[in-house]
């Protein structure tokens, strides 16, 4: 039999998934790994762990194959990964200078502000990027390796620094890390560090003297859909690396988003993408413009609009492992269940600030509308609930930056989606169907389907066929009334979660 391979570096664990030409999984392993909070705000990770990681999973899941299929020959590997993560390592050494950066780290803070006011406006990189300046992408986070830690910045003028996000770091060590790895990175990942120009799909160089990176440093940039090496050694040895993209852009792969069509990923954080086509549209309403995918070397990528959300799932874990509301994530749909609504109770869990469509990272989270009845049921509801507001604000903005008059449905993925009562909730809030294919882990698929287009093992037009299959459909239950009444109440609450950073260390 022959198989696709995913590896799936996320936020909080690494999976690798093994696909059927028919698209299933038939094994996979995943394993959880360390994060690390050296100060409030700062999230970072060890890449020797989470490379580590990778070698852990990819044996757990061979071994399960084996045992359920017998023999088998994998044909092609594809790598989605956390974005916007960033880490720098030494060309000679081959190891790290520095624990990764994760994309929800908020220590550039100060580097954003100075940015912004140095260049006269937060949009300055929008026109080329597609971005607007934000302890979110990749660019400050480098600038604060450079200025903050003298082996970054010693290895940086020396000439032997490499930098790369999550996908770079795996590619290159797969392919022999310091004796002779690649180091190339994907177009949707390049698309999130500020330094790259949408329309040419190159470095800006420009941008890269900005944030203290030379040109030699820089990973090559590559489409979603080629052969940028071999596995060196291992269990994968001599199989070609030849599908990546960004965890979200994966995602939307995955669910099959052609032109028009919009999904949202629940994770940790939140990713509502809508495929725009050959067409680059700026926003004028707090979103991102990015890109989608690009299929091919000589395929024309397709562009999307991105909301992006930081806090999502990891309210949840929050009520879980801080406040101890909850005993396990899947509890909260039931715990929630036990009463029909909030009772007057908004959530906003702006912990880091908020991202799309606000961009105020001197935000932060607040519950309003307690009385005396409220119970831990309307808190959880209202973590809910808050999931699905923020999503509501972000479809919105779609809705204005691309024209639509209305969106026909959103398709959804992600661990969060197993929950029933999320996604009516979300039905109810956005006012259109809510869409959930039998496969809810569309990230690793998205990678598979991307590395089998490479070596011919699917076609461009089964790919996009299959995204036709049978879906769960949540419809909207309450009146436009209702939902509208109860959007308004939560824009009160967002503004109340302003300027509060004054208020925390």
């Amino acid at each position: 039999m022959e198989l696709i391979g995913a590896i799936d570096q996320g936020t909080q664990s690494t999976r690798f998934c093994l696909y059927d030409a028919n698209a299933v999984p038939v094994a996979s392993a995943q394993l959880e790994f360390k994060q690390y909070y050296p100060h409030p705000g700062w999230c970072e990770h060890d890449p020797i762990e989470v490379w580590e990681s990778i070698m852990v999973v990819v044996a757990q899941c061979m071994e399960r194959a084996k045992e359920a299929l017998g023999t088998f020959e994998v044909k092609a590997l594809g790598i989605t990964n956390q974005r916007e993560t960033t880490l720098v390592w030494d060309r000679a050494t081959g190891k790290p200078l520095h624990n990764a950066i994760v994309w929800l780290d908020t220590r550039t803070r100060e580097i954003a502000q100075r940015l912004s006011t140095q260049l006269g406006d937060k949009g300055y990189f929008r026109a080329v990027t597609g971005l607007p300046i934000s302890t979110y992408f990749s660019g400050v986070k480098l600038r604060w390796l450079y200025e903050n830690v003298p082996e970054v910045k010693a290895a940086v003028e020396a000439g032997t620094c490499m930098f790369g996000t999550m996908d770079s770091w795996i590619i290159y060590k797969l392919t022999g890390g310091v004796n002779g790895g690649e180091h190339v990175t994907d177009v949707t990942n390049a698309s999130r560090t500020l330094m790259m120009d949408l329309a040419s799909k190159q470095w800006h160089v420009p941008y890269l003297e900005i944030f203290g990176a030379k040109p030699a440093m820089m990973p090559e940039i590559r489409s979603n859909s080629e052969i940028y090496g071999k596995v060196k050694e291992g269990l994968l040895a001599g199989v070609p690396i030849c599908g990546c993209l960004g965890d979200q852009q994966a995602a939307m792969l995955g669910q099959r988003c052609v032109t028009g069509e919009a999904k949202n990923t629940y994770g940790t954080g939140c990713f509502m993408l809508l495929n725009t086509g050959n067409k680059i549209v700026p926003s004028s309403h707090g979103l991102l413009t990015t890109v989608a995918f690009q299929l091919g070397p000589e395929k024309a990528p397709q562009y999307a609009l991105e909301g992006a959300i930081a806090i999502a799932g990891a309210v949840i874990s929050w009520l879980r492992d801080q406040l101890g509301v909850l005993n396990t994530a899947d509890e909260s749909e039931a715990v929630a269940r036990l009463v029909p609504d909030t009772s007057g109770v908004y959530f906003v869990p702006a912990f880091s600030g908020l991202l799309a469509p606000h961009w105020r990272d001197d935000a932060r989270g607040i519950i309003v509308g307690l009385t005396t009845y409220s119970n831990r049921s309307h808190l959880v509801r209202a973590a809910l609930e808050a999931i699905c507001f923020q999503s509501r604000e972000v479809l919105d903005a779609m809705r204005k930056d691309a024209n639509l008059d209305a969106v026909k449905g959103l398709k959804v993925d992600g661990g969060a989606t197993k929950n029933n009562l999320l996604l009516q909730i979300q039905a109810d809030l956005l006012g259109v169907p809510v869409l959930r294919p039998d496969n809810q882990e569309t990230t690793a698929l998205g990678a598979a389907l991307a590395a089998g287009l490479a070596v011919k093992f699917w076609t461009e037009a089964q790919i996009f066929r299959s995204g036709s299959a049978k879906r769960d459909e949540f419809s909207p239950q309450v009146s436009r009334a209702d939902r509208e009444a109860r959007y308004a109440k939560w824009r009160k609450a967002v503004q109340r979660s302003l300027d509060l950073t004054d208020l925390v260390s």
